[in-house]
């Protein structure tokens, strides 16, 4: 299994059972995931002292084996389980362990606490009694992980499905990635994140995570026209598209156009072309055309718009194109990345008459009855393709948070998709150059110090 899939609970429990089927058990495949999760606990434990808080589910089975392990590796080992073990598995890793649970940790101080009480597949919040056995441990324990997820999160979303539950320093996804891993808010409780495979096979239609393109250098024969002409359309605020057109020449593309009839702080190295949208849009070498950074909402940027969607260009939608964008003025034929953010998403919704609940969700139905790329940036960013592909990007440094760098992520788009990358290719490619940027950045950076720093995230990925 690719160690970038990101797998549904339904997902995980087929693959599990595509593992049983070639003839492995239940408690063999625990055995499995549960011993190479206390192999990472013995070096983080590192001899400290452990207590183990185990569930009556499977997740409080690999809690039992984890303990036996850890008693093997030397370190004293306590496990708290509130209710008895109520699976066959975790019967027998409990009778494994061979010690006596405590059935409550008001006199139980450790030094790391292990989580099983709760793994993936939780849909309802814990009990007040639990969240309060949980927290308390919790606080009486320096470093705290999490098996699989968190206990009190819904693996399939994210969602914490109680309030004030604690921090975790490492969390440890068994078999495969889960979505909790890297969506707001569980992923901000997960703290540092390690895979511990336990051989399943690849999961067809899993999501997966951006990683690192695998990018090329020009060839020996190229020039500008062969490494992607990209068309970049100005608006009422030229400062949003020159910063886009900064990125953009920095992100792959051997030429970068932008059409405004002025703009006196181009850089020299930028063609300004002043002619009406109409008229420079028909260029026929144009591989790519951003429009949106800056554009206003008035009727002429309704127009402008239009006009950019008629001349049958691969596109980049973003900020007030987005806004001002009606299901009428799409046609089928030409590849279409919009990227909005949240309030950006909410208004999609609303005019492609999508209701439904969550990020995750709403990107997946707008990109399906838009047939648009949906990279919902934020956060937590997520990049949904009409087909039913689905990728999520690791945390990006939160200083991105200022104004501009969602301009920088298009032009960096708008670029690779000029070099010849599909729209989902080019989506996941810029959100990872965009990331990789701001962590060169440092702190404090602005928009237009992000886009002069895309071409050494290119680098990296040659």
């Amino acid at each position: 299994m690719s160690d970038a899939q990101i797998l549904t609970v339904a997902q995980m429990l087929a693959a599990e059972q595509a593992i049983m089927d070639r003839g492995s058990s239940v408690e063999e495949l625990m055995e499995i995931a549960a011993g190479g999760a206390a192999e990472w606990i013995r070096r983080i434990a590192a001899g400290r002292s452990v207590t183990v808080l185990c569930g009556p589910g499977n997740n409080g089975g690999d809690g039992y084996v984890i303990a036996r392990k850890m008693r093997e590796f030397g370190n004293s080992v306590r496990v708290v389980a509130p209710v008895p073990p109520k699976t066959e598995a975790a019967v027998k890793a409990c009778e494994a362990w061979s010690g006596k649970p405590a059935t409550s940790g008001g006199d139980v101080i450790g030094e790391v606490l292990v989580d099983c009480l709760f793994g993936s597949g939780l849909s309802r919040p814990l009990t007040a009694e639990h969240v309060l056995l949980l927290r308390d441990l919790a606080g009486r324990h320096a470093c705290r992980i999490a098996i699989d997820v968190p206990s009190g999160v819904d693996s399939d979303t994210g969602a914490q499905l109680n309030d004030q539950l604690p921090h975790y320093d490492v969390t440890l996804a068994l078999g495969a990635w889960k979505f909790a891993h890297w969506c707001l808010p569980a992923r901000a409780a997960t703290g540092t994140k390690r895979l511990v495979p336990i051989g399943a096979s690849s999961v067809d239609g899993a999501a997966r995570l951006v990683e690192r393109p695998s990018l090329e250098t020009p060839a020996e024969n190229a020039h500008k026209y062969t490494r992607g002409l990209c068309a970049v359309v100005g608006g009422d605020m030229p400062g949003a598209a020159l910063l886009a057109s900064q990125a953009a020449m920095r992100a792959g593309a051997g030429y970068v156009k932008l059409i405004r009839h002025e703009c006196a702080d181009a850089p020299a190295g930028l063609v300004v072309d002043p002619s009406p949208l109409k008229v420079a849009g028909e260029d026929h070498r144009i591989r790519s055309m951003l429009i949106g950074p800056g554009l206003a909402r008035h009727e002429g940027a309704g127009k402008a718009l239009e006009t950019a969607l008629s001349q049958g260009h691969n596109l980049v939608l973003d900020a007030d194109a987005l806004v001002l964008l009606q299901p009428y003025m799409l046609s089928k034929g030409t590849q279409i990345l919009a990227t909005p953010h949240d309030g950006e998403l909410e208004h999609l919704c609303k005019s492609f008459s999508v209701i439904t609940e969550g990020r995750m969700a709403r990107a997946k139905a707008v990109a399906a009855v838009s047939d648009m790329v949906i990279c919902a940036k934020g956060p937590d960013t997520i990049i949904a393709a009409p087909d039913g592909r689905i990728a999520l990007a690791a945390p990006a440094p939160s200083w991105l948070s200022v104004a501009g760098t969602g301009d920088v992520l298009a032009g960096i788009a708008a670029s690779r998709m000029a070099t010849g990358s599909d729209a989902f290719g080019a989506a996941c490619e810029a959100v990872w150059l965009h990331g990789e940027a701001a962590r060169q950045c440092g702190a404090m950076f602005t928009a237009e110090g992000l886009a002069n720093r895309v071409g050494s995230a290119y680098r990296a990925c040659l």
